[in-house]
């Protein structure tokens, strides 16, 4: 008996240390996703730093009220260390091997996500309007967010973090080109 047909997506490459490649419904040639710009881990690692001192300050506030009873421990802020060095040093890296994107002429790819695996498929003519954003880290590290905005309600926003400026600027001019040559 014949396999059933899959109509939505599949995986073309199954080679350890290649990445993914989709086929859909809307393009011939799969989709070949591309890693983010290196320099979206320091955007990483600087988000998580903050994350972990603040953590630490909430741990180190714990201690001194345990501390004020009588109650003194280290539990408290031993927790908030080991928080503090997975947010700044070990999620950062694991976060960012698990974004991938692809833009082809009909479709933007966005794949993130280790646990819980998400693969959003943007099709161009459903863009309403782009942003490009940059929050100061991502300014001072050279990179910014790419923001599709597409008709609908739920999920109608598709963020694609950790491009290079003038990449992500690139990216924006060319599904604009496409919008504006859509014949609707």
């Amino acid at each position: 008996m014949a396999p059933r047909a899959r109509r939505h997506k599949r995986r073309v490459s199954l080679e350890r240390g290649v990445l993914p490649a989709y086929h859909t419904a809307m393009d011939d040639e799969p989709a070949v996703l591309s890693p983010l710009d290196p320099r979206f881990l320091r955007v990483l690692r600087w988000r998580g730093g903050i994350t972990g001192v603040a953590v630490l300050a909430i741990g180190a506030g714990i201690e001194a009220v345990l501390y004020a009873a009588e109650q003194v421990n280290g539990i408290a802020i031993a927790v908030a260390a080991a928080i503090a060095l997975w947010a700044g040093l070990i999620a950062p890296a694991r976060r960012f091997v698990h974004w991938r994107f692809a833009l082809t002429d009909r479709e933007l790819h966005v794949a993130h996500g280790w646990w819980l695996r998400t693969h959003t498929i943007v099709p161009i003519g459903r863009v309403q309007h782009i942003d490009l954003t940059q929050g100061p880290i991502e300014r001072m590290c050279g990179v910014a967010t790419l923001v599709l905005h597409t008709a609908g309600t739920e999920h109608a926003e598709v963020d694609v973090p950790g491009l290079a400026r003038d990449h992500a600027e690139a990216v924006r001019d060319r599904i604009r080109a496409a919008i504006e040559a859509s014949p609707w």
